[in-house]
């Protein structure tokens, strides 16, 4: 292989190391949240976990990796959310039984106490429009809640404390759409807003590979083949 000219004919990636050992992350997003249903603020003091409709995303996903194993897994980890440990918990048979390991790390933002819990409609009579773009990361969207910058520090960090912890094995984490987000992001090293966006279904795999300190290879975003034929969320009334 030669890094410079980035000659890939030996199979091999440009700065691919061949003597380090590669570690395999497999971000899962929760399964559709009672949270959700209910068109709330669901930050970790109020989540209640997954809806009918979440349960049988989650379960979808397990089926299929039963039924066709990818991978095997080293680690399986969830946010200290109840519907991601649910999430995590659901999916456990299919991964060899393993044990849950909360991080909380690994958690969405935090919308802070005085929002966590309040639905849409409430947060706006009481705080006003908020900025869902978070288009100043720097801003205080939720009052008393993280910034944007804050959370995408702590999510870079988790990730980091995670792969350096558990190098060259395969990690599952059953987390969220932003930690998602942050993820790629910290993996194209690019800044913590601005410049594209993401939709990233819920029980859908995201799959990087830290291939040498640094250096990441994306090998898939937003798999959920296993919802064909599936309702993407519950209907709600009106």
């Amino acid at each position: 292989m030669n890094e410079k000219s980035g000659d890939v004919s030996d199979g091999a990636y440009p700065f691919e190391s061949v003597t380090t050992a590669q570690t395999r992350v497999i971000f899962i997003r929760h399964g559709e949240s009672n949270a959700s249903v209910a068109r709330a603020i669901g930050g970790y003091r109020s989540c209640t976990g997954l809806s009918e409709l979440g349960r049988q995303q989650v379960g979808r996903l397990r089926d299929r990796w039963i039924e066709h194993p990818e991978f095997e897994a080293d680690v399986l980890i969830s946010s200290n959310f109840a519907r991601a440990r649910e999430t995590a918990e659901i999916l456990a048979p299919s991964l060899g039984g393993l044990p849950v390991d909360v991080i909380p790390g690994f958690g969405e933002h935090d919308p802070g106490e005085e929002c966590d819990g309040l639905d849409f409609e409430e947060l706006d009579a009481r705080f006003g429009p908020i900025d869902w773009s978070g288009g100043d990361p720097y801003a205080i969207g939720f009052p008393g809640g993280e910034t944007v910058a804050d959370f995408d520090f702590r999510v870079r960090k988790t990730i980091f404390e995670t792969t350096e912890r558990y190098t060259g094995r395969t990690i599952v984490v059953a987390c969220h759409g932003g930690v998602v987000a942050v993820a790629l992001r910290n993996a194209l090293k690019t800044v913590p807003v601005g410049g594209f966006d993401m939709w990233t279904i819920n029980a859908s795999i995201t799959e990087l590979t830290l291939v040498s300190p640094g250096h990441w290879r994306l090998v898939r975003y937003n798999d959920f083949a296993h919802l064909a034929g599936l309702e993407m969320e519950t209907p709600r009334d009106g």
